[in-house]
């Protein structure tokens, strides 16, 4: 994994002008006090917030603003002043107008906003993931990223897709919901950057590693459960009526430093209808997503533009065990006209662990006579 050290927090060591740039609906935006924009690194959307001074007579300018709609943000930072990086595209969903302060302040999400507010009740069973997510993206005005996949959508979990987009609570699943499940089901990462739709394995491509020591930082909190730091198994209970068998599925996660020995915390899962290599993957991905929250670093640093949700954060300077790798989960990054630009990040991981699974138990069977 390609690997990248930050420079040290100490402003005078490196020249710094952080800026921010605003355009609303494609033009730029003079007065911008303060803007945030938070990244998330869990299907879930970005958003965004600025607060805008309004000019010398603020009076003449709100009632353009108070009739405004549909309006598309782009926010873009700089570290020098000169070249700026995109952070985040998305509409507005709510302003605030003070005309006796004079300022304006917008507030919204990215560009999946409308994927989350799309309610859906169709029955795609015979298309694949893929092609589902091509389908959406477009309806949307969305370009689209996608890694091809083959299996019908119908086929998980037995027609579960089904029984989502058309039972009764239909009305309460979106078209981004139909994307996360899918994803999951994929093993997918699912989101919006700028005007594109992102769906594909979580590990496409290389893996960038961003160094950070704990020293040059303005904040820092180190957090661990201690539940979770124990050996933890995972079983999947299953009844399959096509192969008429029950079976289970077993995915144990054992401390490397034996801290965790004992009897492990056990967590079982009933599905019904999957096959053994159904039940062993979700079994895998359950044990995945109970232990990468044992240890949780959260951050306060001066402001960059390397880190994504999609980048991992090597901390190292505590001299403890919390100096190891981390996925990044949020990045929030303020920048302000008095108090400069800091960021603040919390990032997840488990300590270094042995994954085991244990062979398919068959518990039940039967035969037509």
């Amino acid at each position: 994994m390609p690997e990248v050290e930050l420079p040290p927090s100490d402003p005078s060591s490196w020249a710094r002008s952080p800026q921010v740039m605003l355009l609303l609906n494609g033009e730029s935006i003079n007065g911008v006090i303060r803007a945030e924009v938070t990244n998330n690194g869990h299907y879930a959307s970005d958003c965004f917030a600025a607060t805008v001074a309004i000019g010398p007579n603020p009076l003449a300018v709100v009632p353009s603003w108070s009739a405004a709609n549909d309006l598309l943000v782009d926010l873009r930072f700089s570290l020098n002043g000169a070249s700026f990086a995109p952070l985040i595209r998305g509409s507005v969903d709510s302003m605030t107008i003070d005309p006796i302060m004079g300022v304006i302040r917008v507030e919204g999400r990215d560009l999946s906003a409308s994927l989350i507010e799309t309610r859906t009740q169709e029955n795609f069973s015979n298309r694949t993931s893929s092609e589902i997510a091509e389908i959406l993206a477009a309806r949307h005005g969305l370009f689209a990223v996608v890694s091809p996949t083959t299996t019908p959508v119908g086929r998980y979990y037995q027609n579960e897709h089904d029984r989502i987009t058309l039972n009764q609570f239909s009305r309460s699943t979106t078209e981004w919901d139909l994307l996360v499940f899918l994803a999951r089901q994929e093993g997918f990462d699912v989101f919006v950057q700028n005007a594109t739709l992102y769906f594909q394995p979580r590990s496409m491509g290389p893996l960038q590693v961003i160094t950070v020591q704990a020293a040059d930082l303005i904040e820092l909190r180190l957090k661990r459960s201690l539940t979770l730091a124990r050996d933890i198994e995972v079983i999947v209970k299953s009844w399959n009526s096509r192969l008429r068998n029950a079976f289970i599925q077993t995915a144990r996660a054992t401390s490397k430093n034996g801290v965790g020995s004992g009897t492990p915390q056990r967590y079982v899962l009933v599905r019904p209808n999957l096959t053994p290599d159904q039940a062993l993957k979700l079994a895998q991905q359950k044990l995945a997503e109970l232990t990468i929250h044992e240890r949780t670093v959260e951050l306060t640093m001066p402001g960059e533009l390397a880190i994504t949700p999609r980048t991992m954060l090597s901390l190292y300077g505590t001299h403890s065990d919390f100096d190891q790798l981390y996925f990044v989960d949020v990045i929030e990054r303020h920048i302000h006209a008095d108090s400069g630009f800091v960021q603040h990040i919390r990032a997840k991981n488990s300590s270094p662990r042995s994954e085991t699974t244990t062979p398919t138990d068959d518990v039940g069977s039967r035969t037509d006579s």
